[in-house]
């Protein structure tokens, strides 16, 4: 018995090894282009739900915090149904990384929100900023199994955020300095996994 679990052990581990060094085909271009649809969409949005957004932080909230809901539902079903075709046996082990890289980016922006709209509701301006460069930390942090060229979105995302916290004052709440940053990431970003893809297909050709 000891003989079977350690080599169930082995082929565990050997199925880690080969997903750690496989690229991760679970993102797709279309999904990214629905959240970048989600962001312009919720900068339109927020004039009318939050007009003030300084002294409505938690209708600021509410209108991206849809956003972000739809966002990771969409992603969600790709990853899966993406990863199951793209990956096949190794699609668990593939997710399980996946999420593993990106979770405690989503985690920490959960915290920080929290924490600044029920604590420290002076200083709500940050949220923007914040939440931009918490998400280039999981898009970095997704790079090594990502196409190289995903820095530069996950760049674009940090500029962005440090801008805004630059701003220093509720002007950093103005919608479109949320939807531009997080509608033209995401679109770098299925650019990035379309000619990946082509680059791919070419090769194999």
């Amino acid at each position: 018995m000891s003989d079977l679990r350690r080599a169930l052990g082995d082929i565990h581990a050997i199925r880690k090894q080969v997903a750690d060094r496989t690229e991760f085909r679970g993102y797709g271009p279309a999904a990214m282009v629905c959240v970048a649809l989600f962001a312009v969409t919720a900068a339109a949005v927020q004039p009318y739900v939050a007009p003030d957004p300084a002294h409505m932080p938690v209708r600021y909230l509410s209108v991206w915090l849809v956003a972000a809901v739809l966002s990771l539902s969409v992603s969600a079903v790709t990853v899966y149904t993406r990863s199951r075709r793209m990956h096949s046996g190794l699609s668990d082990e593939m997710i399980r990384m996946a999420a593993q890289q990106f979770l405690p980016s989503l985690l920490a922006g959960l915290l920080v929100t929290l924490v600044l709209v029920f604590a420290v509701p002076q200083v709500v301006w940050m949220l923007s900023g914040l939440w931009q460069v918490i998400f280039s930390l999981g898009v970095f942090a997704s790079c090594r199994s990502l196409p190289k060229t995903m820095f530069a979105p996950a760049c674009l995302f940090l500029a962005t955020g440090v801008a805004a916290i630059a701003v220093g004052d509720v002007r950093a709440l103005q919608p479109w300095v949320m939807g531009v940053p997080f509608a033209l990431g995401q679109l770098m970003i299925a650019a990035v996994l379309r000619f990946d893809a082509a680059a791919e297909e070419d090769d194999d050709a």
